[in-house]
């Protein structure tokens, strides 16, 4: 597996980086975004994220942006949803929304030949939607559905009890898709309130990849947006630090296998040490195979199909997050497994060769993020809402092979406490309670 391993983070390695040109075109009523032409295909993907998701939603009315963002594409303007569905589907369009913790998204997809219908349905969907009483009952029957389904999920329930725990009196502690009580109370009235208050220009960010000139796509920008509200009206999101440092709570569910979700404060996207970070999780956690968690639990002891860790950049705080899923005979063993090598990175930071290989895969990989202008244009969305510059994928190579071995350890030591650890654990694990 090794061997394996190394073959292909030198494969990465040589894979020719895409060179991305991009441009800022600000339009006539300073709409601004940014822009990567490319005319080789017939094809437009537009991307746009508006600050402030689920986050924002209103105390009783968790689910309010997702809701939304399920019904912006059922019906707008003169079209009911099914008028709505068929004209996107006429001009091969595709169309979608989205809602997360701290942005809400929007995303079109079209030939360059379809643009001016594309461009005005995208316009209508964002500006004039419907909530027709048909689809409002239809689409919240649905998310009740899947929320009821969701109480059965080992994965869910995990996931949420950890946040509930973490964030106990934050937005962050609510599921973003809300709960069984709040999705019923969500009223037409309140979708519509969140489109005038919440889908405004102010904060909203947006990527253009495809078959489009600036000059055209300046005055485009105005067309589809220049209609939106100024400023987004919602009460700030306070920044917060996590709870829950370790504690331990077992959830009882009569299942063969546990799930596990482990983690404790990580960092911001703006700290200093984010690329030192970075370096560090590919090695401990993220990396696959090639990380010290899958080498440990998984390669030696065949405890878990796998386990990783991710860095969780909020806005309004920071994680380190882990998974693993076993069966119950072995959960103890495998938290056991984590802790150690969770002190033993802390500890002790890595190899020379471990960190090499880890720049390796970082660059070499990243390339592959752009593989589809749909991609990029998320990307550049990304690269907004991080306010990281225009620049950034020039010089982020640059960021991470400066990244040095002292500045692993470093990190390794401020963001790795396994005393800290905050871990959820589902199912029936032998040996294992929820602390005091």
């Amino acid at each position: 597996m090794r061997v394996v391993v190394a073959v292909l983070i030198l494969l990465v390695a040589a894979l020719p980086a895409r060179a991305v040109d991009i441009k800022s075109v600000k339009s006539a009523g300073g709409i601004e975004a940014w822009l990567v032409e490319d005319h080789s295909v017939p094809v437009v993907s537009l991307s746009v994220a508006f600050r402030g998701g689920a986050a924002m939603d209103p105390q009783g009315k968790g689910g309010l942006a997702e809701m939304t963002a399920s019904l912006l594409d059922e019906g707008a303007g003169d079209l009911d949803s099914q008028a709505f569905q068929r004209a996107i589907e006429d001009i091969a369009a595709q169309m979608s929304f989205g809602a997360g913790r701290d942005n809400f998204s929007a995303s079109l997809r079209t030939l360059s030949s379809a643009r001016d219908k594309a461009f005005s349905l995208f316009r209508m969907a964002l500006t004039s939607p419907r909530f027709d009483q048909e689809p409002v009952a239809r689409v919240r029957a649905q998310i009740l559905a899947s929320l009821r389904q969701s109480q059965e999920q080992p994965n869910r329930i995990a996931s949420e009890t950890w946040n509930a725990t973490v964030f106990p009196d934050h937005p962050y502690g609510r599921p973003v898709r809300g709960t069984l009580d709040s999705v019923a109370a969500i009223a037409v009235d309140d979708l519509r309130g969140f489109v005038k208050t919440r889908i405004a220009r102010g904060g909203m960010v947006v990527g253009v990849v495809g078959d489009i000139g600036a000059d055209e796509l300046a005055r485009r920008l105005d067309e589809i947006f220049a209609a939106l509200p100024a400023t987004a009206q919602a009460a700030p999101v306070p920044d917060v630090t996590p709870q829950g440092a370790g504690k331990r709570i077992v959830v009882k569910k009569n299942i063969p296998q546990s799930v596990v979700i482990f983690g404790e404060q990580g960092i911001k996207r703006d700290d200093p040490d984010w690329y030192a970070a970075v370096v560090m999780n590919r090695i401990f956690g993220e990396g696959g195979f090639a990380s010290r968690l899958m080498e440990e639990v998984r390669e030696k002891r065949g405890l878990a199909y796998g386990v990783s860790t991710s860095l969780m950049p909020l806005d309004h705080a920071g994680l380190i997050v882990g998974q693993v899923a076993t069966r119950n005979a072995q959960v103890k063993q495998s938290l056991d497994i984590i802790i150690a090598e969770w002190k033993r990175m802390a500890e002790g930071g890595a190899t020379d060769g471990e960190i090499a290989n880890a720049k390796t895969y970082i660059n070499g990989s990243f390339p592959l993020r752009l593989d589809s202008s749909r991609r990029i244009a998320d990307t550049l969305v990304s690269v907004q809402l991080d306010r990281l510059g225009i620049d950034y994928l020039d010089r982020r190579p640059a960021l991470i092979n400066a990244v040095t071995k002292a500045d692993v350890a470093r990190v390794a030591k401020r963001l790795l406490d396994a005393d800290k650890l905050t871990v959820v654990v589902v199912g029936d694990p032998e040996g294992l309670q929820s602390s005091p």
